[in-house]
């Protein structure tokens, strides 16, 4: 039965199926079930529970189901990671005036750019400092990986690097725009998670379908406002889970004093009272989604503990994410966890690294060196692990992946130039994808010759975003929310060269 072949059922409250029927909690988490799949629809509008197309799913044919966020906190060097420049070792200790890119300096585009770093405190920096690590080409691409990602660049030929990606916060405010698309003087705005969860809703009724691992971002970049889902209503915002296979849901559990019974009839007398209220208030759509919530923390209780009990794995698979290394153990197992979250069928999982100290472990001022080699060691055998297990397990294909972080790092040596660090360029950076439809062992865009600024194929952050969704089926223009205006550049567009 269609949405449209339904239409009668409009023109009965809800209140008065619950307490007609008597179904109680049941009623509502069936309600909620139906109303999620498109048969049924509520009499009241709200956002928390609006679906993306008429009949609740996607807009358009997905490729992906879900997606696995890999955030870098702090600025991950370019050139040091996946865009290696060589052209820099010639000039190492040199200022651009001695180099043959004066003139590229002197360009409309970076002439801008220059002045907008200097107007944000950041100096451009004065000399140039060469890379850092070596590098070499991997796979039948034949695409350059820095030598602090060999696990990574044993994968390049499932990536899709680009390289031309730029934002407009030079601070590190940006690891809130790179989740949400917006500066925070713009005013808040749903992080990509949320969208997704309020535009194709659930594919489990056990799990929350935007999952949450690691440390938030510190609270003076974003914290928690990175996984929130603002105006979309807290039903959509990421549910944080710690990777603790011995109290995994900690704000939920109800303790070891009590027996699954007793537990089970004090959620049966909470679900009564609850059907009470919504019975006696049946336009508040916060008690609902306070409801739902509670019904999916039940759940919770038990589904949770299940995918974190990571000893169900092989030994293999345990070593091949690292998880049993000191430096590998805390992303290793959160990777592994977000591959079994999505083979459950959770749709969105959001993993930080390198949070919450300072600027977060990827901002590299003093000794890029020393702080990069130390960091991409915790994260280049469990991410490469994540590909590598997706793909033998059949779900790479329907799990979207990418790695991100907020901008990218000068070319230059930090402050007076005789430190060995880089400061931040939010001008040209890499992020890349993988899986969900996305073409594997590509390049796409490119910085200038010394790596600071993307000058082929510029793409901004929510066009990252919108490539994200393009590839789960929605359409963000259809999700607009009435009297919540966007501008052109908050709904971005899809990177097509990169899709298969």
């Amino acid at each position: 039965m269609s949405t449209r072949d339904c239409q009668d059922c409009r023109l009965h409250p809800r209140r008065t199926f619950l307490a007609d029927t008597g179904m109680g909690f049941t009623g509502l988490a069936l309600g909620a079930m139906l109303q999620r799949d498109g048969i049924v629809r509520g009499a009241t509008t709200m956002a928390s529970v609006r679906p993306a197309a008429p009949d609740g799913g996607p807009h358009f044919q997905p490729r992906a189901k879900s997606v696995i966020w890999l955030f870098m906190a702090g600025g991950v060097s370019q050139m040091e990671s996946f865009d290696p420049k060589p052209e820099i070792n010639k000039y190492d200790g040199k200022t651009f005036k001695d180099t043959p890119h004066e003139d590229f300096l002197k360009s409309p585009l970076i002439k801008s750019t220059v002045r907008t770093l200097g107007k944000s405190g950041i100096s451009f920096p004065p000399k140039i400092m060469g890379m850092q690590v070596g590098y070499k080409q991997y796979g039948q691409s034949g695409v350059a990986v820095s030598d602090w990602f060999p696990h990574l660049g044993s994968c390049v030929d499932e990536l899709a690097i680009i390289r031309s990606m730029w934002t407009s916060d030079q601070n590190h405010i940006g690891q809130l725009l790179m989740h949400n698309g917006k500066h925070r003087l713009d005013g808040l705005a749903p992080s990509l998670g949320a969208w997704v969860h309020y535009g194709l809703g659930a594919l489990t009724d056990n799990l929350p379908q935007y999952v949450v691992l690691g440390r938030p971002l510190n609270q003076v970049f974003g914290g928690s406002k990175a996984h929130r889902a603002d105006y979309l209503g807290a039903a959509h915002s990421g549910v944080p889970l710690k990777v603790d296979p011995d109290d995994p849901l900690p704000f939920a559990s109800p303790g070891s004093e009590y027996y699954l019974e007793e537990h089970q009839r004090k959620f049966d007398l909470l679900g009564e009272l609850n059907r009470m209220n919504d019975v006696e208030y049946p336009d508040d759509a916060a008690l609902r989604a306070r409801i739902r919530s509670y019904e999916l923390a039940f759940r919770m209780q038990f589904a949770v503990p299940e995918v974190m009990r990571l000893r169900d794995e092989t030994r293999e698979t345990l070593d091949l994410y690292g998880v049993d290394t000191k430096k590998t153990k805390e992303f290793g197992r959160q990777c592994l966890v977000a591959r079994r979250l999505v083979e459950r069928g959770v749709r969105f999982v959001q993993i930080y690294h390198g949070t919450p100290g300072g600027g977060g472990s990827w901002d590299s001022h003093t000794n890029v060196k020393k702080s990069h080699s130390r960091v991409a060691k915790q994260v280049d055998q469990p991410v490469a692990a994540l590909i590598k297990d997706l793909k033998r397990r059949g779900l790479l294909d329907e799990t979207l992946v990418v790695w991100t972080t907020e901008f990218g790092r000068t070319v230059g040596r930090s402050n007076d130039g005789a430190g060995q660090g880089r400061d931040h360029s939010p001008f040209g950076f890499c992020v890349w994808m993988a899986g969900g439809g996305i073409k594997p062992g590509v390049i796409h865009g490119a910085t200038d010759e010394l790596g600071m600024f993307a000058v082929e194929k510029r793409q901004y952050v929510t066009d990252l975003h919108a490539t994200v969704l393009h590839q789960l089926g929605i359409d963000p223009r259809r999700l607009d929310i009435p009297g919540r205006k966007r501008i052109e550049v908050d709904y971005g567009h899809p990177i097509k060269e990169i899709l298969a």
